[in-house]
């Protein structure tokens, strides 16, 4: 019987997310510590489990609050769960969650647990807006001085500069490049034709409102009542565009690279609010309960690349080692998912795959090979759906698995780039 690390094999029970709202939407009033709790509590009701027997939670998010950083410390004091619980908080990125599940997949092939919650959250809503260090300075001055005179005399030293916030980015601290300007460079150094990335794009709008209407998606998401208000509750993701064509998104025009790009609003994944969650458990400790797994995890790897070059190739080096640790080929797999931070990046992935440079980067003298696009992103993906930076990975940890049982597949790849050039890849399994 294939086994993970010792000889333990890691299930994953059970999945649930909340649905994916574009940032400053439906979700603006929520924090990633409710969206969390929304998923966890969702989690525990969907298994049938009482929280006493919740060991460990493990939770991902890449903006946290910098009032509360310990997201999981905070998603676990909810009161369904003993106070017992140890929570800690991972952060990978856009793979945020992927780190928060091989962190449980680790202590429970060690022994350590038996019953994890793992997953991540975010809120693009509520990110930090940051003050001037000279506002600052002045506001830490003025709240060490002794006498009204000395608080009065710190904030005098502000000036009309120094009230203008820090505009946060998603860029690269070393390099300056935000994702989009690394997507351009992708496109251009990959010949990535806009054509292509606009298909590809429609493809996953289609797939994501095939897969809502027909149930499959909404299946897996947690209702939610709307605040303030509460008087309406949303089941689907507000992003998915099922009435888009090629021609509109063939519109739009470059974000990045106005002149000469070839990345749009349309052909990127946008900003979004949401939660998702997996509940993992040693495979003899859910036996014991009656559960029946959705699947076990059978590899993972990850990996690191230059920011500077292509921010996000990793997934072409992590799939082969993840490949090769689980015994397995790219043929051997049902289904791939690829998270879709960017139309140009999953084709430049896929090129990847097929190339014999990058498998030797890798450490390996084949490339991992073709993926087959019918079973790729069958259910589409983060274009469509949204992009929560520390859920995606538990979202589409759940989505590969309850396709993967529909199919009846025995084995699946997914993978998921993320800032800093880091590259993640896992084979997943069940019993056929």
């Amino acid at each position: 019987m294939p086994s993970f690390g010792n000889g333990r094999r890691v299930a994953i029970v059970a999945g649930v997310r909340t649905p994916f709202t574009r940032a400053g939407t439906l979700f603006k009033r929520l924090s990633a510590i409710e969206l969390g709790k929304l998923c966890v509590a969702e989690l525990l009701e969907r298994a049938n489990l009482s929280g006493n027997e919740v060991e460990a939670l493990i939770f991902g998010t890449v903006v946290p609050n910098v009032l509360a950083p310990n997201i999981a410390r905070e998603v676990s004091l909810m009161p369904v769960l003993p106070k017992s619980v140890q929570a800690y908080s991972v952060s990978r990125a856009c793979a945020s969650s992927n780190q928060a599940i091989t962190d449980a997949a680790d202590q429970i092939t060690l022994g350590h647990n038996n019953v994890i919650i793992a997953g991540g959250a975010e809120s693009l809503s509520n990110i930090p807006i940051l003050h001037s260090r000279g506002f600052a300075d002045a506001l830490v001055a003025a709240s060490r001085a002794k006498s009204l005179t000395g608080r009065i005399s710190a904030l005098a030293r502000i000036r009309p500069r120094d009230l203008v916030p820090i505009t946060p980015a998603i860029a690269e601290a070393t390099t300056g490049e935000t994702m989009g300007d690394s997507a351009e460079k992708m496109a251009k150094l990959n010949s990535i034709r806009r054509e292509d990335q606009d298909h590809f794009a429609l493809r996953s709008h289609r797939l994501a409102a095939a897969g809502t209407a027909d149930g499959r998606i909404p299946a897996e998401i947690v209702p939610v009542a709307v605040p303030p208000s509460y008087d309406t509750v949303i089941q689907v993701d507000n992003g998915v565009r099922e009435d888009t064509s090629y021609e509109k998104l063939a519109a739009l025009k470059p974000v990045f690279d106005r002149r000469y790009g070839s990345v749009t609003a349309g052909n990127s994944s946008p900003l979004t609010d949401g939660g998702a969650c997996v509940l993992m458990m040693s495979e003899d400790r859910a036996r014991s309960m009656g559960y029946a797994p959705l699947g076990y995890i059978r590899s993972y790897a990850y990996s690191a690349i230059d920011p500077g070059e292509q921010l996000l190739m990793g997934p072409v080096l992590a799939a082969p080692v993840a490949l090769e640790r689980a015994g397995l080929k790219l043929d051997d797999m049902g289904l791939v998912e690829m998270h879709e931070a960017f139309a140009a990046q999953v084709l430049s992935n896929l090129k990847g795959f097929e190339s014999l440079e990058w498998a030797r980067r890798a450490g390996f003298e084949r490339p991992v090979g073709e993926v087959d696009r019918a079973r790729l992103n069958v259910m589409g993906g983060s274009i469509a759906l949204g992009h929560p930076f520390g859920a995606t990975g538990a979202r589409i940890t759940t989505t590969l698995l309850n396709e993967m049982a529909r199919r009846d597949t025995q084995y699946g790849l997914m993978t998921v780039c993320a800032a800093g050039g880091l590259g993640f890849a896992m084979v997943l399994e069940r019993d056929v």
